[in-house]
């Protein structure tokens, strides 16, 4: 017979002594063992430890006894004698280039639909633009999107990346979008109405975006459904400004502009 009830404790945590401490080192992996949240430690301090997981979500958790699993073992995390600290991110979530001197503009071009288009990659992506030497233009709609591409002529060291609202199976950025043919051209889009529905509600404190009836003017629409007494610059302005980094925009969004970036930075065949 046993003296005790061997399953009474919590089977995770053994008894107090026998767990290892481990220091919350930058970039260590460990998972939450109650919530199963699985990470690299990108902060910590006398009390928490902050997770970053491969999606770039971020989660605090308390630094409490026997709380993670390290390589499938319970380990209790504290702070390590240094704290860690993380290199300086832009915006992006990329890792800042320090002392950045401007450099000569690539040939290539990322061009997207409107002012606020520009506006909004630029407050997130504007430092690896330039680490790259990568210009974004906007071309106030891309109703003439097949000659303007004709007029850029693309080609291996000079490609074009176009980013476009709206573009879902169906629609008329889809049926325009679909003319363009090149090697040297990628087309992505996401799939708002407008570029302000890629920021997140919550970082605006709204429960949602609101749906518009179709006929009705999109931006102004969502002003007078929210209750805001503002024209649609200075909404716009209110939106931008709430815009910090990658992490207050929608993954659709994200995907395409890094795809972008990733398009017209990548070494041609030749070098």
């Amino acid at each position: 017979m046993y003296e005790r009830d061997v399953l009474a404790e919590n089977w995770r945590r053994p008894l107090k002594g026998k767990i290892p401490q481990v220091p919350a080192e930058l970039d260590l992996v460990v998972e939450d063992v109650d919530g199963g949240f699985c990470g690299a430690v990108v902060a910590c301090d006398k009390e928490a430890v902050t997770l970053e997981d491969r999606f770039g979500r971020r989660r605090l958790f308390p630094l409490e006894p026997a709380a993670f699993l390290l390589e499938g073992k319970v380990v209790t995390l504290v702070r390590p004698a240094t704290a860690p600290q993380a290199p300086r991110r832009s915006a992006s979530g990329s890792i800042a280039v320090e002392g950045l001197r401007a450099r000569v503009a690539k040939e290539s071009r990322i061009y997207v639909e409107g002012v606020h288009d520009a506006a909004l990659v630029e407050k997130v992506w504007g430092h690896d633009l330039r680490v790259e030497g990568v210009v974004v233009e906007y071309l106030e709609g891309i109703d003439h999107l097949p000659s303007i591409v004709a007029e850029f002529g693309p080609g291996p060291d000079r490609r074009l990346g176009v980013l476009v609202d709206h573009l879902i199976p169906g629609s008329k950025e889809s049926r325009i979008a679909s003319q363009v043919s090149s090697p040297h051209v990628l087309i992505v889009g996401h799939p708002f109405v407008d570029v302000w529905q890629a920021v997140r509600p919550s970082v605006l404190k709204i429960a949602s975006w609101p749906a518009v009836p179709r006929g009705l003017p999109w931006k102004e629409g969502v002003i007078a459904a929210l209750g805001w007494d503002l024209e649609p610059r200075d909404a716009w302005r209110r939106i931008l400004g709430s815009v910090t980094t990658y992490a207050d925009l929608e993954p659709e969004l994200l995907g395409p502009v890094e795809e972008l970036i990733d398009f017209v930075t990548a070494p041609s065949e030749d070098d």
